[in-house]
Formats: C-alpha cells, structure tokens, sequence
C-alpha cells in the first residue's frame, strides 16, 4: 500500500489557465496515508475522476506532483504504479471461469502456481465466492461479475492503492448495500488503501473512513462522514450532504442590534458575542441550519421565528415538515413527540448546531 501526496496538483485541459475557471482540476495540496479508505464525492463534471486519473497515471497533470510514498510518479505511467483499478463496469473475460479471472493478475505476473492458487481460494473466500470458482463469469449476474472484477484488484499483494470509479452504478438498488458492507469489511480485514469515487453521498459516507467532496474543480471539504454533516466548510457541502440537505437564509445586521439579526424583515434574536462575530466579517452572510436540528418552539420564544408550514409527511422516525420561513423556504424534522398539521408554527433556529456562512464559508465559533 501508499502514502499519496499532492503537492500543488491542478489540471487543465487548455493553455496557460489564468484563473479558477479555467481548471478542470484547481491546485490543491492534500495526503492521504496509508492503509486509508477515501471517497471523492460530488456531482457529474466536478473533477473527481480527472483526479482519479491522474493517482492511477491515466492522465499526466498539467501542474504540480503526485507523491507515492514520498517518490514522484508524477510521469510515471500506469503500469509502473502498481495500481488496480474497479471500473464502473466490470473488467474480466466472461469465457474464463472465476478462478482463472481471479488468476490472471497473477499469472501475468510470473507468480509461481501454488501461490496463485492459494491467493485465489483467500480471495474468493473473502468475497464469498468460493462455490463459484469453477464457473464462468459471461452466465454470471452483474453484481457477481462486479465481485470479480474487485477480486481481480484484491488479488494482487502488491498494489499502491485500489481505486474505484462509481462501481455500484449498475447494481441493483437492493444488493448495492451489501457490496457495501462487503467493501468495509474487506478494507477493516486487509487495511488497503481504497479510493472510491461517487456521485452518491450514501455510498461515500457509508464506505469512507474520509470523504473529499468536490464542485466545480474544486475541493470544498475533506473530512470524516460526522465532520461533513455537522460542521460543513462550505454551503455546497451543507447542501449535497443530507436528504434533504441544509436550509440556508441570508442574513441582514443592523448596526445598532448587539443581540439579533434579520432574516428577511424577521428579527432572529442571537447571542451577542455570536452577532459582534458576524458583524466583523466581510462579505455576504448566511445561515445555515440542518433540517435534523430544528425544533419546534412556545410561541415568541427566544431564537426562534415564526413559520408557514405548508406540508406534513409522516415518516415513522419523524414529521418532515416543508413550507417557509422569513418568506425563504424551509425543510424541517420535527420530532413525532408533538403531532403537527400545516399552519403556522413557531420553529427554533437559534442552536448550538446553527452554522453561518460568509461567502459560502463556514465561519468558524
């Protein structure tokens, strides 16, 4: 397994980039240690395969160095990295049977019969397909021949890392879980270093010991699944993770209030160290706050505003509660404690978990 370090690493496709927009890939500097299990995550275009290119030397960068271990490999191409990687559809020969899939890796490299076998029987006990070594794979079902293209990447001891490139895209929605669970215990049992990359944030938070959430060529975040929902560094990443992501108001200050803000003509009384914080920063405000953490409030209560709920669904664990607030709209989960019907209703916004924003940044407490 690898270290992989990047130093000053940015991408474009054009000539002499002059600003932001003209990256497929904006520099960054970042590590990821050995042994880690990391996803990349975002939506279609922002980057994340550029980049997963790039660590597996399917694409040279225009800017900056890719570190295996402390070694540049910056130009080094794909076969000299040690690499294996899972493509979103299965890579394997469907006329072989799964052993001789599993084995070909292996093969390809020289290594000696009884060796093969044995790494073949390890692996296939490890994905829970021992039963089918003797079977070819073109009969086989999509999520199988799936397990068998990962087989062929866990095969090998001496891989750098094993990348992932939206593997479960054409699985079937009830079996994607349990190669899920299966991916984890196969990182907690080899401690493999697994990059996984994914437009799906259950995917991503479920797999990933980090996430790096990517938009625009850009990465926003990279944290543990926990540090993402709670204490989001950017509004894209309050707004892509979740279901349904963070509720976001502008937020307007008023020189001589020492204890409130205004969220629309809605005065949203706050903590005055909280309002001297927010009146020193520069540029445009906002506050975020999670569906998860809004509670409903006694009518007038401190920190709390008034809202026009509009629907209720009924959710077993919850009420989702979607209408608006300060004339902006609003996603609620309110406790099932209180049953709630569509009206008006007094919400607290004003929490421990309120995050604001200052050009799209979290402003740190």
């Amino acid at each position: 397994m690898a270290r992989i370090e990047f130093r000053n690493l940015g991408h474009a496709y054009g000539k002499n980039p002059q600003q932001p927009s003209d990256f497929a890939l904006q520099p960054m500097n970042m590590v990821w240690e050995d042994g880690g299990a990391y996803a990349l995550l975002g939506p279609s275009g922002c980057g994340k395969s550029t980049l997963l290119n790039i660590i597996s030397g399917l694409l040279v960068p225009s800017h900056g160095q890719v570190l295996f271990d402390g070694k540049d490999v910056t130009d080094t191409p794909t076969r000299g990295r040690n690499i294996a990687q899972v493509f979103q559809f299965p890579v394997l020969y469907d006329t072989m049977t799964v052993y001789d899939n599993l084995a070909f890796p292996l093969r390809n490299r020289k290594v000696p019969e009884a060796e093969v076998h044995k790494r073949v029987h390890e692996v296939a006990e490890i994905l829970g397909m021992k039963d089918a070594l003797k079977v070819r794979a073109s009969g086989m079902s999509a999520d199988a021949k799936q397990k068998i293209s990962l087989g062929r990447g866990l095969v090998r001891k001496d891989v750098s890392a094993i990348l992932f490139d939206e593997p479960l895209t054409v699985i079937d929605p009830h079996l994607k879980w349990q190669l899920r669970r299966q991916l984890k215990q196969i990182h907690q049992q080899l401690k493999l270093t697994l990059i996984y990359v994914t437009h799906d944030q259950v995917e991503a938070l479920t797999f990933a010991d980090e996430v790096v959430v990517m938009t625009d060529g850009k990465i926003v975040q990279k944290g543990a699944p926990d540090a993402l929902f709670e204490r989001p560094d950017h509004t894209f990443v309050g707004y892509f993770i979740g279901s349904p992501g963070m509720n976001f108001y502008p937020v307007k200050l008023d020189a001589a209030d020492t204890n409130g803000i205004f969220i629309g003509s809605d005065r949203l009384a706050l903590d005055p160290a909280r309002v001297a914080q927010l009146k020193r920063a520069q540029g445009t405000l906002s506050m975020g706050i999670r569906p998860e953490f809004i509670e409903l409030a006694p009518s007038g209560a401190e920190g709390a505003l008034e809202a026009e709920i509009r629907h209720v669904q009924h959710l077993g664990t919850c009420q989702l509660v979607t209408g608006t607030i300060a004339g902006h709209p609003l996603k609620g989960k309110l406790d099932t404690s209180v049953p709630v019907q569509a009206g008006r209703h007094w919400l607290r916004l004003a929490r421990p978990e309120t995050i604001f924003f200052c050009n799209d940044e979290r402003i740190a407490q």
